[in-house]
């Protein structure tokens, strides 16, 4: 029998934590409009190209510390198997947030998403 995974709503300084990192941030703000969506396919930065050894590292820090802590905060479910992610049951508890940083970034400092 499985149980299922209850999440408390995340602190602030959990939902901070979770957005430190630019890739996460991405992960995020790409499942307001696509969910699910392919783990795989990490997003880079669209103005520059990453070398496929850059590449096979996202990848690797996506497989072992970006997703992981995206789905312990329960912000993503992250199924291994087909790996592909889509909102977790605390998705709604920072999608304000990330709405605004999407309608703001244009006014945003570069990198900030």
């Amino acid at each position: 029998m499985m149980t299922e995974k209850r999440h408390s709503p995340p602190s602030m300084d959990t939902v901070l934590n979770v957005l430190e990192n630019q890739y996460r941030r991405r992960v995020l703000v790409a499942l307001l409009e696509h969910n699910p969506q392919d783990a795989e396919d990490p997003k880079t930065p669209s103005d520059s190209e990453l070398a496929d050894e850059d590449l096979e590292t996202l990848r690797i820090h996506m497989t072992h510390t970006h997703l992981p802590k995206l789905e312990v905060s329960g912000f993503i479910e992250w199924e291994r198997d087909t790996n592909s992610i889509r909102k977790g049951p605390n998705f709604d508890e920072i999608q304000p947030l990330l709405e605004l940083m999407q309608n703001h970034a244009d006014e945003l400092p570069d990198g900030w998403l």
